[in-house]
């Protein structure tokens, strides 16, 4: 069984400039600074293209891990998904969209994980609120580093 939630996040930063951001590698570990998130391998800084991996290597609950992801879909510049190829879950596939509203937009992520261990009560009540937050901090942070530059 697999869990999936969505986290809708608003912004004055224009779509197209917030999808660029999401494909940047550098963003995304600046983004997650806290947990010594790393890309080790792969597409390890710049911008991440249909069909390529990057491996990232972080601290999540005291823990070390390791996971390979892929961009496996990509429509330039409403949505692309990237999903596990190697890593801790059973699946992880992450679906980014981003649509243009005025002069602002809006991000939507929708996060299908599949814990190996733990099943679906782990995952709604501990790992799925755990990924909202680090995908509202990672939102957080593109939004924020988009608005100073302007």
């Amino acid at each position: 069984m697999s869990s999936t939630s969505t986290l809708v996040t608003e912004s004055s930063v224009a779509a197209d400039a917030l999808f660029e951001a999401s494909l940047d590698i550098d963003a995304h570990v600046a983004s997650l600074a806290h947990s010594g998130e790393k890309a080790i391998a792969g597409v390890t800084s710049g911008q991440i293209s249909l069909g390529e991996s990057v491996t990232w290597r972080a601290r999540h609950c005291g823990v070390w891990f390791t996971m390979t992801s892929q961009v496996t879909e990509v429509e330039a510049p409403v949505r692309f998904v990237d999903q596990q190829v190697a890593g801790p879950f059973k699946a992880f596939i992450h679906e980014h969209s981003f649509e243009q509203r005025g002069e602002g937009s809006r991000m939507t992520d929708v996060i299908t994980v599949s814990s190996p261990f733990f099943g679906r009560l782990a995952e709604r009540v501990v790992l799925v609120p755990y990924l909202r937050r680090l995908i509202a901090k990672r939102n957080a942070h593109l939004i924020a580093m988009h608005s100073l530059s302007n």
